[in-house]
């Protein structure tokens, strides 16, 4: 195992990697009104694209998970960073709805998806043990600065240039990243260890045939599922357009978006540091439940002051379920399969967020307001609260999985 100031700087170099990496992905309710605008399309069809995009995104994440604990999160974070930058850069020269599928839809969500959580939650869970939450909370705080750093300016030069060259300038930012995090990021995951520190992780660990037939992680992936529902897939796609279809400008929209990232950093850590001293269970229920109030809130906003305060309570919210999520299930089913499992758990949370986008779309395509699927999305997530309430958070003996396999 590398030195502990070499794994920070690993840390570091991931975080900064899963930063622009899930601004990129973020910023693709920037792009909603300028394709309507240019192409003629209408929002269920883009909602659409946004669905399979985050699909996708999930998708990759269990190979992701696995690839990084046997080979190492570098080579895993370069290609995926290689893939966004050349999608991002095709997509700028895009003339026609499936240019857009195959590289917005496709090949940067896989691009995202290889640059994401399980990648870097293999490499924490591995490296650390007592300051896991926190480690964890850094990662998912370097997801949540994405919205800071990346959605406002290219909102700006989306405004005052258009969207191909913004997507052109975005492309080459990746690509430039891809080298340092393939080279400063010292994991070379399982091929680092000997045959019989191999064989003895995996013996501690729970591969995805053991777990799912537990009903912890079925109920972490259903809980998640909710998680994509409320956040990436309906406010994260259609907040900008929501926004702007309710008087408020372009600027003010990504501005409120970017507040919303900001709270996203501080509800991150502050999450990964309740886990590490609370437990994971309880916090884990209550950001549901406090999410639920605040996308019913969002119901009502029609001034300013309204729409930045909702960013801020949301963004205290918006990746806090990340931490709790991902410890749980590196404390429940081993360490040495935390990054393939929450993997797969991951996808549940993008199907959800592919759902989310779609009705989105549909709803607002059939009555032109988002109403109906902000409530939709409040009271999914005061059911996933009652879930996460079910979870034991003990560790779950191989053997006897199968014997309690029905017990929360």
């Amino acid at each position: 195992m590398p030195s502990v100031r070499v794994r920070w700087i690993g840390i570091a170099i991931a975080a900064l990697a899963l930063l622009y990496a899930s601004g990129l992905r973020s910023m693709y309710g920037v792009l909603i009104t300028p394709l309507e605008h240019e192409f003629g399309y209408d929002r269920a069809t883009l909602g659409t694209m946004g669905a399979l995009s985050l699909f996708l995104y999930g998708a990759i994440g269990p190979f992701a998970g696995r690839f990084a604990g046997r080979w190492g999160a570098p080579a895993v974070l370069a290609l995926g960073l290689l893939a966004l930058g050349i999608g991002e850069l095709f997509a700028a020269n895009a003339h026609g709805l499936l240019a857009l599928y195959v590289t917005i839809a496709v090949v940067v969500a896989l691009g995202s998806g290889a640059v994401g959580m399980p990648s870097a939650t293999s490499l924490a869970a591995r490296w650390f043990t007592e300051k896991r939450g926190l480690v964890l909370g850094i990662l998912a705080a370097g997801v949540s600065a994405g919205q800071i750093l990346v959605i406002p300016p290219a909102q700006w030069l989306t405004d005052h240039s258009g969207w191909r060259p913004t997507l052109t300038v975005l492309g080459v930012g990746a690509l430039l990243i891809a080298l340092p995090a393939y080279l400063l990021i010292r994991d070379r995951g399982q091929r680092g260890h000997s045959k019989l520190q191999i064989e003895t992780a995996r013996g501690e660990g729970f591969a995805i045939g053991e777990a799912i037939k537990t009903l912890p992680f079925w109920l972490l992936a259903g809980s998640f599922f909710v998680c994509g529902y409320t956040s990436t897939g309906l406010v994260l796609v259609h907040f900008i357009p929501d926004c702007i279809g309710r008087g408020f400008s372009g600027q003010q929209a990504s501005l409120a978006l970017g507040v919303m990232g900001a709270l996203n950093i501080v509800g991150t850590l502050g999450s990964g540091w309740i886990c590490d001293r609370f437990g994971r269970v309880l916090p884990l229920a209550i950001f549901y439940l406090f999410r639920a109030l605040t996308l019913v809130a969002l119901m009502f906003v029609h001034e300013p002051v309204g729409l930045f305060v909702f960013a801020a309570a949301f963004g205290l919210n918006y990746i806090a379920t990340v931490p709790p999520t991902s410890s749980l299930l590196a404390r429940i089913f081993g360490a040495s399969a935390a990054g393939e499992l929450y993997g797969w758990v991951f996808v549940s949370h993008q199907v959800g967020a592919a759902l989310g986008a779609w009705v989105g779309g549909v709803v607002y395509t059939s009555t032109h307001t988002y109403g109906p699927a902000y409530l939709s999305a409040a009271v999914l997530a005061v059911l996933a609260g009652i879930m996460v309430v079910a979870i034991r958070d003990v560790p779950r003996s191989r053997l006897g999985s199968a014997a309690v396999a029905g017990v929360a």
